[in-house]
Parts: C-alpha cells; sequence; structure tokens
C-alpha cells in the first residue's frame, strides 16, 4: 500500500497535543503506512516514542519540503501566510464558518492546488464527528472557569497555566484551590449533553460542586431564545455548544449590567471559542485568552463587580496525553481509509466541503 502520512509540529505557543499518537501511529505502519514525524520539543509524546514504533524522524517545520503527494496530518491551524500551499492538509483550519481570515487560509491551498480535509468535518453516517477533543475541552473548561472563580474571590487574576499530568492531577489541584467554598458554587452548563458539555459537568461532579447545583441545559431549555437570566444567577457559566447558524445571544454587556450589584455570574469559559464568529451568542468579549493570560474582563458599568471569559480556543492541551491519545485512537479508523480516500465516503464528503468553501472564497 505505502501511503505516507507526515505528521507535523504545532506552531501555536502552548500546545502540546499530536493528532496521531505512537501507539496508533505503530498501527497505520503495520496496515502499511509510511509516517514521517518532525521533531518537536513542544509535544507531549517524545521523539523517541515514535522512532521507536517505526516512524522515521525529519526536520522541525519541514512539512514544506515534504514530497508531491505526502499527506500532512496536525491539529491547529497553520501559520499566518500568503505562500500557495499544494500538499494535502488534515487539520482543523477554522474557516468554513466565516471566521477571522478565512478567505485567506482557503485561497492558499486555491493558488497552490492543495486540498484541505478539516477535522471539524470528518463526519460519520450519522453526521456525527468522527473524532473531536470534546469531552476533554469541557473537563479543561470547567477546571479553568473554577480556577478563575477561586483567584477572583482572593482579589487576583488566575495567573499563567500548566498542563497536567492527567485528569486526577487536575481534579485535585483545581478542588484543591476552590476549597470548601465548592459547596456554595452554582453552576450552568449549556450543550450538557454533547461530548463537550458531559466534560464540563464530570470536572464539576469531580471537584465536589453539589449535583444540585449544577445546571444542565441543552436544545429543550434554550427553545426559548435568550438572553437568559438564569445565566446571571450562577457562578460559572460554561457555553459549550456547537454553533452552525445565528441564535440570540445567551448573554449580553446590557444584561449584565442591567443585573447590577447583586448579580451572581462571575466567570464565563466559552468552550465553543467562536470568538470572531459573526454569530457568536456571547457577544460580550471580542478576543482569545491563552494560557498566560487565561482571562478577560468584561467592560461593564462602574460600581458592579466583575465578570471574566475565558476563551482559550485549545483548552484539551491542558491534558495532552489523555486528549491526544483519545482523539487519535477515535481518528485511526477513518485514516486506514486514506489510501481509498477516493472511494471513502468521510474522505470523499470532507473534499467536497472543501471544494465548496473554497469556491466561495475566491468568488
Amino acid at each position: 500500500m505505502d501511503q505516507p502520512l507526515w505528521l507535523r509540529c504545532e506552531k501555536k505557543e502552548f500546545e502540546h497535543r499530536a493528532a496521531l499518537s505512537p501507539a496508533n501511529a505503530k498501527k497505520l505502519i503495520d496496515a502499511g503506512f509510511q509516517i514521517s514525524v518532525e521533531r518537536d520539543t513542544q509535544r507531549i509524546f517524545n521523539d523517541d516514542e515514535y522512532a521507536a514504533v517505526g516512524c522515521t524522524l525529519v526536520e522541525h517545520n519541514s512539512w514544506p519540503n515534504a514530497p508531491a503527494g505526502t499527506l500532512i496530518i496536525g491539529l491547529k491551524e497553520l501559520e499566518i501566510s500568503e505562500t500557495p500551499i499544494p500538499h494535502t492538509h488534515i487539520q482543523f483550519a477554522h474557516a468554513y464558518k466565516n471566521q477571522a481570515g478565512w478567505k485567506d487560509v482557503l485561497g492558499r491551498f486555491h493558488r497552490g492546488g492543495g486540498t484541505l480535509y478539516d477535522l471539524e468535518f470528518l463526519t460519520d453516517e450519522t453526521g456525527r464527528r468522527v473524532a473531536a477533543f470534546g469531552f476533554h475541552a469541557g473537563f479543561a473548561g470547567a477546571a479553568v472557569g473554577a480556577l478563575a472563580l477561586a483567584a477572583q474571590k482572593q482579589s487576583v487574576k488566575l495567573g499563567k497555566l500548566e498542563p497536567y499530568e492527567n485528569e486526577d492531577a487536575m481534579v485535585k489541584d483545581v478542588a484543591g484551590k476552590v476549597g470548601p467554598e465548592i459547596n456554595k458554587v452554582r453552576v450552568l452548563v449549556i450543550g450538557a449533553l454533547g461530548r463537550c458539555g458531559r466534560g464540563a459537568v464530570e470536572l464539576f461532579r469531580k471537584i465536589g460542586v453539589p449535583e444540585d447545583n449544577i445546571l444542565k441545559w441543552d436544545l429543550p431549555e434554550t427553545a426559548k431564545g435568550g438572553p437568559f437570566d438564569e445565566i446571571l444567577d450562577v457562578d460559572i457559566f460554561v457555553n459549550c455548544i456547537y454553533l452552525s447558524s445565528q441564535i440570540p445571544s445567551f448573554v449580553t454587556k446590557d444584561t449584565i449590567n442591567a443585573a447590577g450589584p447583586s448579580r451572581r455570574l462571575r466567570v464565563v469559559v466559552d468552550v465553543s471559542c467562536d470568538t470572531t464568529n459573526p454569530f457568536n451568542p456571547i457577544p460580550i468579549y471580542n478576543i482569545n485568552t491563552t494560557f498566560s493570560q487565561p482571562c478577560v474582563d468584561v467592560p461593564l458599568s462602574a460600581g458592579l463587580p466583575p465578570v471574566e471569559v475565558v476563551s482559550i480556543d485549545h483548552l484539551p492541551t491542558l491534558l495532552p496525553r489523555e486528549a491526544s491519545e483519545q482523539f487519535s485512537t477515535d481518528l485511526l479508523p477513518s485514516l486506514l481509509q486514506l489510501p481509498r480516500r477516493q472511494e471513502a465516503r468521510v474522505w470523499l464528503e470532507a473534499e467536497e466541503l472543501f471544494k465548496k468553501k473554497t469556491a466561495e472564497a475566491v468568488a
């Protein structure tokens, strides 16, 4: 079969995850793939772990020089550039929902003759994504929200975040920092029935938030349309929805200001992170936050208690090994179909969507 696949490094700061784990790279090699792996000191898996299972190590960030016909796989978007892209890339591009710069991203592929298989839009027969970081995104997002609340109660701003060795270590740290007050914390998760929402709910349970204090909302609860006053009556609001079209805002600066000084809401975690999407249902902030600066203040009227927003767009990298292993395992069956991608439904549909969106971008 002799299918070449190239795992590129991640250039996004603090991104420690990998689209392909060493264990699943070995399974692809056993199936006839030739796997090249860029050296990367930032990746959670050591280079030696890949070499030990038969991968060929190549220079850091050398994918532009990969042989024609080599498929390039990564996670986060490529660095901003105007250079045409001739290769086929498998990654999250954040370019299909009119996000900022989407035409520039797709224009690079158009000019270079390359193809994009966007990981966000690889779906099974029912329309469900074949692989997603949703659970770990929600789990980590809820953790950061709890840490931000704990810091705020001490009149300080949450500082730089560091990855955790595993979920247990994260739970222990967060629960310890929130302390006994956890029994009084009240939270609301919108999108609670999805992967992401389930992750957020699970974190809150594990750190000790009482079950009655975890409000779990999904389509039935939001059907009436926002803004929702209930959001103002919790300490932490976590948004986990998948946004595909315009919907009424969940919360606005006006509703926060109108709630006055008795308002309970202190932290908003936008795991969905549709920051530059024109349909963002949380129009109270306009930047992505980072691991070095996890929170941004919402500008409010004078004299009101603060509201901070967490809008980190790669939260699962706080649990990089577990998140990568789970994602890679879920993606493996589709990767095994790559040699037959001209007849495999998941890849055919992804390519058709790419062509459709690219035509819109260059029109």
